[in-house]
Parts: structure tokens; C-alpha cells; sequence
């Protein structure tokens, strides 16, 4: 019974309840926009929400350099958009250099990883259907995911949010090459024995995103590649991470790198405690007219 006619009545014990989860909610997830219409958008797949920790712990991060070409090419700094931000890698980035960004993902179990800053503003919205503005864009980056939207509905999206001449920069690396040729070969027989097991999209990373349609005006860019030097833990992370691998745990009940493979992985790296590997990086970039 309420003191005063000011306080709320709850007519219900489920109200009580439904009251104290969203308060909840936004006590803990304070940067979370909830968007309800759009947050069960069937278009993109959500493969990585399983294993958000070990994605945020073991996947590579892009090249300084990287970022700093594509900031060559921004006209204005006033709002990136970041989409399928994942954990908020590239977002983060971006915070540095623009004065607000916007980053969207489909995932809440990834955007509960990310690092909250004043500047970002975390959505759980997919790529082909924003809560952003029109025309008040003047970066729309993709990092590691356009190859999982669909094209034609993002592609839209694009020309609405984006202003005048924005830049659209999407990126993705592939599979890291090792110094040594004998772990190499290892790696990449591994990497050819797992291919059941990725989506069908997994394509047009192998092909470097060249076949990606990409209808805008094309700025060419310069070779970059995410360089690391790993130790044995840190590259069974990554495969952990795969969504192939996802895939497989569900299926057999063990991850992809079995003893066998971690036993002959370990035997040619010997004694070493990290091995040099190299990822290549490969770039879409264009001017939105």
C-alpha cells in the first residue's frame, strides 16, 4: 500500500518483479540501447554470442595503422558508426578519434564485454536495421562481419545513415600464417580439415572479401597484416574461438583441437615459448555518394 499518491502501486506481484528486472537491467548494462523491434531481426546470424568471453580474450586486434589510413579519408569526426561491433574492439578505436560513435551488434552476450566509454553508445540492433539518423554518419566501419550481412538490406541502410561523402570501410583478416614452415603446414591442414564445419559466408573471407559486392566509389588500399608473437595457449584460444568450432563442440562434445593435433603442435614448437605468426588483412573501402 503506498504511502502517498505519488508513489507507484503495483497491482501484482509480477509487476513487483517485472519492475525489479528493469532496474536490474539498467544497473548493470547502463549503455545497452534496448531497440525490442529490432532486436529480433532473423537476417544476421548470431554465431559468437556462445563463446563471447573467449572471443574478446583470443581474437587479434587491427593495425594502428589500419585505422589511421582510413581517418586519412574522413571528412568530419563527428559520428562513427560501428556495426557488428562484437565486443567493442574497433569501437573503442574509434572513441579516440571521433567525438560520439554509435556501435550495433545483434549479440547482447558480446556487447556485455565491451568497454563502456562516454563516448560510445552501445546497441543491440542489426546491420540492416539502425536506430541511427539519417545522413549523420560520416565513418560506417565493419570489422570481421559484413560477410554475414545481407548485402542488399545493409547497402540501403548505408545510404540512409551515411552524410555526403562518407567513408564505408569494412575489413576482415584470415588465417595466420606461421614463420615456421612446419607449424604453418600443420595450422593450415587443420584450418582445410575444419571446413564443414564454418558457414557457408566463411567464403568470402578465404577470398580476401574480393567478391563481396561492394557498390560504392572504390578507394584502393595498401597491404597491412596483424603481426603477433603467440604462445601455445594463446593460439588454442583462438581456435577455440571459431564458430567452427562452436559448431563442432555441439556436435561431438570436444573442441576441434583434439590431443592429437595439441600433442604434434607442441612437439614442433619445442621448447620455444612463442612462435612469430602473421595474420593478412583484407580491406573494402569506399566513398558513400
Amino acid at each position: 500500500e503506498p504511502l502517498n499518491k505519488n508513489r507507484e502501486i503495483f497491482s501484482s506481484p509480477a509487476d513487483v518483479f517485472n519492475s525489479i528486472v528493469g532496474c536490474v537491467t539498467h544497473l548493470y548494462v547502463p549503455n545497452i540501447k534496448e531497440q525490442t523491434s529490432i532486436t529480433n531481426f532473423s537476417g544476421m546470424k548470431d554465431n559468437f554470442s556462445a563463446q563471447s568471453k573467449t572471443y574478446a580474450a583470443y581474437r587479434p586486434h587491427f593495425p594502428e595503422e589500419l585505422y589511421q589510413f582510413i581517418y586519412q579519408h574522413v571528412k568530419e569526426f563527428g559520428l562513427a558508426w560501428d556495426v557488428a561491433t562484437g565486443n567493442g574492439q574497433s569501437a573503442v578505436k574509434l572513441a579516440k578519434t571521433f567525438k560520439d560513435v554509435i556501435a550495433t551488434d545483434i549479440s547482447e552476450n558480446q556487447l556485455l564485454q565491451a568497454e563502456q566509454l562516454p563516448n560510445i553508445s552501445y546497441r543491440k540492433e542489426s546491420a540492416e536495421q539502425s536506430s541511427l539518423e539519417d545522413h549523420s554518419a560520416d565513418l560506417i566501419n565493419i570489422s570481421q562481419a559484413i560477410h554475414w550481412f545481407d548485402f542488399d538490406a545493409f547497402y540501403k541502410e548505408v545510404r540512409r545513415v551515411a552524410k555526403s561523402g562518407a567513408v564505408i570501410a569494412a575489413y576482415c583478416y584470415s588465417m595466420f600464417h606461421a614463420e615456421n614452415e612446419e607449424i604453418d603446414e600443420l595450422i593450415h591442414q587443420f584450418y582445410a580439415d575444419s571446413t564443414p564445419y564454418w558457414d557457408a559466408e566463411r567464403h568470402y573471407i578465404d577470398e580476401k572479401y574480393q567478391t563481396i559486392p561492394f557498390p560504392f566509389e572504390e578507394i584502393q588500399v595498401p597491404t597491412f597484416s596483424i603481426n603477433y608473437e603467440w604462445t601455445t595457449g594463446q593460439v588454442l584460444g583462438y581456435f577455440e574461438s571459431w564458430s567452427a568450432n562452436q559448431k563442432y563442440k555441439k556436435q561431438f562434445g570436444k573442441d576441434l583441437a583434439d590431443d592429437s593435433f595439441i600433442a604434434e603442435f607442441k612437439g614442433l614448437i619445442g621448447t620455444k615459448e612463442r612462435i612469430k605468426l602473421s595474420f593478412p588483412v583484407h580491406v573494402r573501402m569506399g566513398m558513400v555518394n
